[in-house]
């Protein structure tokens, strides 16, 4: 077993060959690459996959023998200075590497469909293999120092692929606004480190915990500045982790391609700050208060990214702020001391999160493909609903997703969350409060984005408070029922003028020819009709099969990944560790945990009966108000009416109340609005009264030395002239003033 340890090293770097090939063919072979470009999918998934059996292996290993296994070397030496470098294999690197790799896996058979028709195709499966060669890298890394390197690269792949479509204004300032946020949080731990570098004189994990805490126990340091370290480092975590406050880069950063929101911003980058914290919470631990801070950042952006997700109308920005609510519950666990939980419910959620994503990408795939649906209205929920007869499989699948991130049994999530918020009630009583009504809230905005998008009807007036008014809004789409019932099936659209032509594709509303609906599969149907020798759909259709099996798979996962860790009783003893907890003894020994052996069936359900209820009662408002209503958006005249809320003072009082809720959840809590005038202007303006200030009275004054000198020479070169008429003149100007001088004195 050690043999095999002893290259492991090279796991990081094993999807790296595919960038490194592909920027050689393309320098050497442009024109045979470009035309082979299929073929580095089929690279990039074969050599992930090789990862992944190693991470497997490595894995099996771990459960078997319960151990950790750390090789460095020295790369700089100075006098009593070390630098090294190597790699820590634990269960917390075998956890991480499986994500990695499985989710990483089904994402790039995904994207060889969604991205083949994209011009920058190789430079997207160049991007993913790099990021893959960095986030592995960061997971095995055994210092402080080489986790920094591998953090930045992380960034920079993340900042490539947010603005993989640069052309595009909006992908354009995500990227920089993701690049500029984590460098918030990516400048603090670099400050966090040097501070522990300081105070320890290392950067390796094992020598920071024992001298750290030695340190403490013997009073030999200043707490105080223990503390700004350990805040400092965990800034690191909270950028990239989308934690409040530095949270506001996510939702910009779903301008990238779904498959990069299913990988980097649902499974794996965002969950490096949970991996951060997890790997220092040894550290964390025995430092007054920090561990308070952590729980404090998590409850918060649980309770904040569910809020921000019930008014959005963009599918993958609820999903994102999902994800944000979600790894606030996995930081809350942390700050908790429940090391388990964290990593069983990052497990969970990578899974479930990532099937959302890609199911919803092969929602705006087949979007895409109806006129009158640009890339931007494709993500709008408004303009969906009905999907169900045309995307089956993907709808099966988005609503697995969807139930294991509301909580519900068996699926995944249902698991770790519930063990998250038992544990919350020993730690905070508020904390347990805030924890348990958010659940609620989870299944009422996920229930909500699904009833949007799949189910409903078209075509129905509704009514949606925008600002301060009652806006009527329409809801007209190609498809759906009862929308064949308005459609002219003679309209012939070559016998129209231009104006006519146009004003007619505006409606979205389209000729159907029922003869020419597809039979290859019954559950796929496409409308079409001939315009100029150029075939419109106006029926959305189910993805092909190269989408479809990722999404089979990890809906699998999401189904039995829960399992590792549910409690098996196989003694008379009581119960014994589970899959999860076997892996994890190396890392919960290192915190001096114990493992609660004293749980039963009985307790566990009596325990969960409370959350399933919670989250049962948010899937029923949500199917109660956008189910029963039939639009596209909350019918605030049902609650009404179900309420009892009778015109007057009352109703226009409540009226105000769900505006003000509505618009601060639509408008992101007004966050975005206020880092705007405070920090985005505040700067600018202060660069401005700088750059005036430089140029007007630091230039001024330098400036102004030289006017003097010049003039003042000019006056000087006179009196060596060598005339007498200069040297008569400046002897009685002189006289003068000095005459004139006596006088006044005088």
């Amino acid at each position: 077993m050690q043999h095999t340890y002893q290259y492991e090293w090279i796991i990081p770097f094993i999807p790296l060959s595919i960038p490194i090939l592909i920027g050689v063919g393309l320098l050497l072979f442009p024109t045979a690459t470009k035309n082979l470009r299929r073929m580095w999918s089929f690279h990039s998934v074969l050599l992930l996959s090789i990862v992944m059996l190693f991470s497997i292996n490595l894995s099996i290993q771990q459960i078997n023998s319960n151990s950790i296994y750390q090789y460095i070397w020295s790369w700089i030496i100075i006098n009593d200075f070390s630098l090294e470098f190597g790699y820590l294999i634990d269960p917390l690197t075998s956890i991480m590497s499986i994500l990695i790799t499985t989710v990483g896996i089904m994402v790039l058979i995904y994207s060889d469909n969604y991205m083949a028709h994209d011009q920058g195709y190789l430079r997207f499966f160049a991007y993913m293999s790099f990021f893959s060669t960095s986030m592995l890298g960061l997971v095995t890394s055994s210092n402080l120092i080489q986790i920094y390197i591998f953090w930045e690269l992380v960034g920079v792949c993340s900042y490539l692929l947010i603005g993989f479509w640069f052309t595009r204004p909006l992908a354009a300032n995500a990227c920089q606004k993701a690049f500029v946020t984590n460098r918030i949080g990516d400048f603090g731990l670099l400050l966090g480190i040097l501070g522990f570098f300081w105070i320890t004189g290392s950067f390796e994990f094992r020598d920071l915990f024992e001298i750290v805490n030695n340190l403490i126990l013997n009073n030999e340091v200043n707490c105080l500045f223990v503390t700004l370290c350990a805040v400092l480092l965990f800034a690191g975590a909270i950028a990239k982790s989308a934690q409040f406050p530095l949270h506001v880069w996510l939702p910009d950063a779903m301008e990238g391609p779904t498959p990069i929101s299913a990988l980097i911003h649902a499974a794996t980058m965002v969950a490096a700050g949970i991996f951060l914290v997890a790997r220092l919470l040894p550290l964390f631990i025995v430092i007054p208060y920090i561990m308070n801070c952590i729980s404090l950042v998590g409850i918060i952006t649980v309770l904040l990214g569910a809020t921000l997700a019930l008014a959005q109308k963009d599918i993958k920005r609820g999903l994102a702020y999902s994800t944000m609510s979600q790894l606030g519950y996995m930081m809350l666990a942390l700050g908790m001391g429940s090391y388990r939980s964290a990593l069983f419910h990052l497990i969970t959620h990578a899974y479930s999160k990532a099937l959302l994503f890609l199911g919803s990408g092969s929602i705006i795939h087949s979007m895409e493909t109806v006129v009158g649906y640009s890339p931007h209205k494709s993500q709008n929920m408004a303009l969906m609903g009905g999907l169900t007869k045309h995307v089956p499989i993907t709808k099966i699948t988005f609503l697995v997703g969807t139930l294991s991130i509301c909580g519900i049994p068996p699926l995944a999530c249902f698991w770790s969350k519930d063990e998250i918020l038992t544990d919350s009630w020993l730690y905070s009583t508020i904390f347990a409060i805030i924890a348990w009504f958010t659940a609620g809230l989870t299944a009422f905005y996920m229930f909500r984005i699904y009833l949007l998008t799949f189910e409903g009807h078209l075509g129905v007036q509704f009514q949606n408070y925008i600002g301060k008014q009652k806006i009527p809004f329409y809801s007209l789409s190609p498809w759906g029922k009862g929308v064949s019932k308005r459609i002219n099936k003679n309209v012939n659209l070559l016998t129209m003028n231009n104006k006519e032509r146009s004003s007619f594709l505006k409606k979205k509303i389209y000729p159907i020819d029922d003869s020419a609906r597809n039979v290859k599969q019954h559950f796929i149907t496409i409308v079409h009709f001939q315009f100029e020798n150029e075939k419109l759909y106006s029926y959305p259709y189910e993805s092909d099969n190269t989408m479809l099996f990722p999404l089979l798979v990890l809906g699998l996962f999401t189904l039995f990944v829960g399992s590792i860790g549910i409690p098996i009783t196989l003694s008379k003893e009581g119960v014994d560790l589970d899959i999860l907890s076997k892996w994890l003894t190396p890392s919960i020994n290192l915190l001096t945990q114990k493992l609660n052996n004293s749980m039963d069936w009985y307790e566990f359900f009596k325990d969960s009966v409370f959350s399933v209820s919670i989250a049962s009662l948010g899937i029923f408002i949500a199917a109660f108000l956008y189910k029963s209503s039939y639009s596209s958006l909350l019918n605030f005249d049902l609650i009404n009416s179900v309420l009892k809320i009778k015109r007057g003072p009352k109703r226009i009082l409540w009226d105000k109340i769900i505006n003000a809720i509505y618009n601060w959840s639509y408008n992101r809590a007004y966050i975005d609005s206020l880092y705007t005038m405070s920090l985005t202007r505040g700067i600018r303006k202060s660069a401005e009264f700088i750059h005036f200030f430089d140029r007007r009275v630091i230039d001024g004054i330098t400036n102004g030395f030289g006017v003097i000198t010049f003039f003042v020479g000019e006056a000087i070169k006179y009196l060596g002239g060598g005339r007498i008429s200069s040297y008569l003149f400046f002897y009685l100007s002189y006289v003068s003033i000095f005459l004139i001088f006596l006088l006044f004195k005088f």
